[in-house]
């Protein structure tokens, strides 16, 4: 054998390991194969997933005149009340906090056809179906659920997620409302061993524009992460009036100016609103800054 020969099949065999192992993240349709524990970072929005954002911050957030109102009435301190506890993160928002992802495909036992992807969620211990076999959604009088109705197809090498059915939930964690008549489209990007989830939320109710928002998971290789999500609700506050829900008052929120004056921005910027997503906002706010020139 020539060397030249020689270097062309050790080639080939330094070549064999890593063909196998791209070719073994592929379906038999030729889509990738999402299969997997996930594990999710946090490069983007970090506040949001983790502690949580700040008070009265909508900022960037295409919100309407009733989602301001709302999340300006929010107490935080609702979240003690035990129906509040352990109230789950809808199917929009739910990736976005700091959880365990685990992927697998639901076959046909016989045509080993995908019927269905299903996800496990670790945060709320959720298990979600995204139906892969064609079937409609229900009537928009069926009972909604946390995770909602999802079906899903594969667009070249994207799986694109479209949800109905969803309870009302939150946009943001500090009292922004989503409504139960949101609808939710996602698309699944994987990468070798990463993942980009975008998601596209629309709200007639309380979004005047979709809401984008993206988060990336890493494949996680290794085992002993931790699956259990153990929620139950106790009795934190005593004492409390039967019945008293905390809230604020129009005009009594005590955290209007908190944010907006910690960032030396007007609080109509903090305030949100679909004008605030886009860059020419920006002079308007120099404007707002200006002496006189707003709250």
């Amino acid at each position: 054998m020539s060397n030249v020969s020689r270097l062309t099949a050790l080639a080939g065999l330094l070549t064999l390991p890593a063909l196998a192992q791209f070719a073994g993240s592929f379906t038999a349709a030729g889509a990738l194969d999402l299969s997997g524990n996930w594990t999710s970072g946090f490069m983007e929005d970090q506040p949001e997933r983790g502690p949580g954002p700040e008070l009265v911050n909508y900022a960037g957030l295409p919100i309407t005149d009733g989602a301001r109102l709302w999340a300006e009435s929010w107490n935080a301190s609702r979240l003690t009340l035990p129906e509040h506890q352990c109230q789950v993160h809808v199917a929009p928002y739910i990736y976005r906090g700091p959880l365990n992802l685990r992927i697998w495909d639901e076959k046909d036992p016989q045509s080993q056809q995908i019927i269905a992807i299903k996800q496990y969620i670790s945060t709320y211990e959720q298990t979600r179906t995204i139906w892969m076999d064609g079937r409609p959604h229900p009537s928009p009088n069926a009972v909604h659920t946390w995770m909602g109705f999802s079906t899903g197809k594969w667009e070249g090498n994207i799986l694109t997620v479209y949800t109905t059915h969803i309870k009302q939930g939150w946009i943001r964690r500090n009292g922004l409302p989503e409504s139960d008549r949101a609808t939710l489209v996602e698309h699944f990007i994987r990468h070798d061993n990463h993942m980009t989830h975008v998601s596209i939320v629309t709200d007639p109710v309380y979004l005047t524009e979709p809401l984008i928002k993206t988060q990336d998971f890493l494949l996680n290789v290794q085992e002993g992460a931790n699956w259990l999500y153990p929620c139950e609700y106790v009795e934190e506050v005593s004492g409390r009036p039967k019945g008293e829900v905390p809230n604020y008052l129009p005009g009594q929120n005590p955290f209007m100016h908190e944010y907006a004056d910690k960032y030396h921005i007007p609080v109509e910027a903090a305030l949100g609103g679909a004008e605030t997503m886009y860059p020419e906002y920006k002079v308007k706010m120099k404007k707002l800054a200006a002496p006189g020139g707003g709250r």
